[in-house]
């Protein structure tokens, strides 16, 4: 059969099972944003979207686009802050018609699909006793976030969530579908454990390692005024590194109308929170014994200590604090900083939100585990990423402006940025060690020679993989 005829007149595959909207056709918009989270919808317009659903529509995807001379670009859970996805004049091919989750319980191994979220996935595997440390808003697809890096469930304790890829199925560039462990396209999989937007293949399969579902789920959350900021992170400084593996440790400044347990509060008010990942309460309140030691304690507005939960009750806590139908704007930084640099330039970030909504979290990482040979290749002690949450477009500018006010004010201390809370329209930044990058390019270079993938969404004048404030 000729490519013509392949084709169909080269506009609609005829091997296609999943709908394919060109510009202009009935439902090409609801295709271009329907699956956003953020209720931000950039002005960029792909040529066509593909909604597949099976790798059939995947590899006949890849090759209309070569066919028709586009750019691919790809969507999972759509969660991106800069829907990195819309792509304008590219074929966009959005994965969320992918619903497999297969799980071989001897093996310890789950075959996943991109689109599916961490909180669909942990579903089923908590029944089974088993879990796999997704992302915490559980609108997040596995696939953004896994290719990200994936900064999941007690990542402190535990490690990156991308650690946990045996193996991938993806798409090429010339419309293979591949498989990529250890053995078979080593470099794909290297590419997969990190690479986020730049990645240069479509997955279609990952393989994931699960883990045992901690017996005993314990929290124990403190609020404090806004103005004990300096004392309560002063002394988290000093503690966070010791803590036990098992606690995911975390500071939240948030502010607005509201009760305190819904994490919404009518003043500004600093959430200290460990949440145990142990296997008995004993262990737990061992864990968690150190939150109950801050020395000033006595003047929390409330506390919840001890408290029994599940990774259900904390999707649920999550999906309050990152609610649909809002407008966002994310950004991040790495701080090895100590606390008398960093705790000033972080103090304005949690008092002075500038939405009920809004929130800016400090995430404890020391002490830090070496990472294995994968593209992510960047981490610090602390995390610190600042969520601005409204409703309304006319307060666009206002809440973008403070937020671009926040990082101007820390990124001197910064090492560089996740991408995951990135948007790189806004303000890019070092996301991976210089070594790993090249090699990155190299391989990319390699598995996509035509560069048929789009990669990561800035500006083509603009430097990548850099530092602007620590260049000459």
């Amino acid at each position: 059969m000729s490519e013509q005829n392949s084709w169909n007149g080269g506009r609609t595959p005829e091997r296609l099972q999943g709908r394919l909207f060109w510009r202009g056709e009935s439902g090409y918009e609801e295709a271009r944003c329907g699956r956003i989270f953020n209720g931000r919808r950039p002005e960029r317009y792909p040529a066509a979207i593909l909604l597949a659903t099976s790798e059939d529509d995947v590899v006949a995807g890849v090759r209309l686009a070569r066919a028709h001379g586009l750019k691919v670009s790809v969507r999972a859970g759509g969660h991106s802050w800069a829907a990195w996805s819309l792509r304008d004049e590219a074929l966009l091919i959005d994965l969320g018609g992918l619903r497999q989750i297969e799980l071989d319980r001897e093996a310890g191994i789950v075959r996943v699909s991109p689109a599916v979220t961490g909180s669909e996935l942990n579903g089923l595997l908590t029944q089974q006793g088993l879990m796999f440390p997704g992302g915490h808003c559980p609108d997040v697809g596995l696939g953004g976030f896994l290719l990200q890096g994936g900064m999941g469930w007690n990542c402190r304790g535990w490690g990156w969530a991308c650690q946990r890829i045996e193996a991938i199925d993806a798409v090429t560039a010339d419309g293979e579908l591949v498989h990529a462990d250890a053995e078979h396209h080593p470099d794909l999989l290297w590419a997969a454990r990190g690479a986020g937007p730049g990645f240069f293949a479509i997955v279609t399969r990952f393989y994931l390692r699960v883990r045992p579902l901690p017996g005993a789920l314990t929290r124990s959350s403190f609020f404090y005024p806004a103005a004990l900021f300096d004392e309560v992170m002063g002394w988290l400084y000093e503690e966070h590194p010791r803590l036990a593996p098992s606690v995911e440790v975390v500071a939240v400044g948030m502010g607005g109308g509201g009760e305190l347990t819904s994490q919404a509060t009518p003043t500004p008010v600093l959430l200290l929170q460990g949440l145990s990942f142990a296997e008995t309460p004993a262990e737990a309140r061992e864990a968690l014994a150190p939150f109950e030691r801050c020395p000033v304690r006595e003047r929390a507005l409330q506390e919840q200590v001890l408290v029994p939960t599940t990774l259900a009750e904390e999707y649920a806590e999550q999906r309050r604090a990152n609610p649909k139908e809002h407008r966002y704007a994310v950004d991040n930084a790495w701080l090895n900083a100590p606390a008398t640099t960093a705790i000033p330039a972080l103090r304005e970030a949690f008092v002075s939100l500038p939405t009920a909504q809004s929130f800016s979290l400090w995430f404890g990482m020391a002490p830090l585990h070496p990472l294995p040979d994968m593209a992510l290749s960047l981490q610090a002690d602390v995390y610190f990423a600042s969520y601005v949450v409204w409703q309304q477009p006319e307060d666009d500018a206002r809440c973008r402006r403070w937020l671009a006010e926040q990082m101007r004010r820390i990124e001197p201390f910064s090492e560089g940025l996740f991408l995951a809370d990135s948007d790189f329209t806004t303000r890019p930044a070092r996301f991976m060690d210089e070594q790993h990058w090249q090699r990155l390019q190299a391989v990319r270079a390699r598995y996509d020679p035509t560069g048929l993938f789009h990669s990561y969404l800035i500006h083509p004048e603009t430097p990548i993989n850099v530092n602007p404030w620590s260049q000459p």
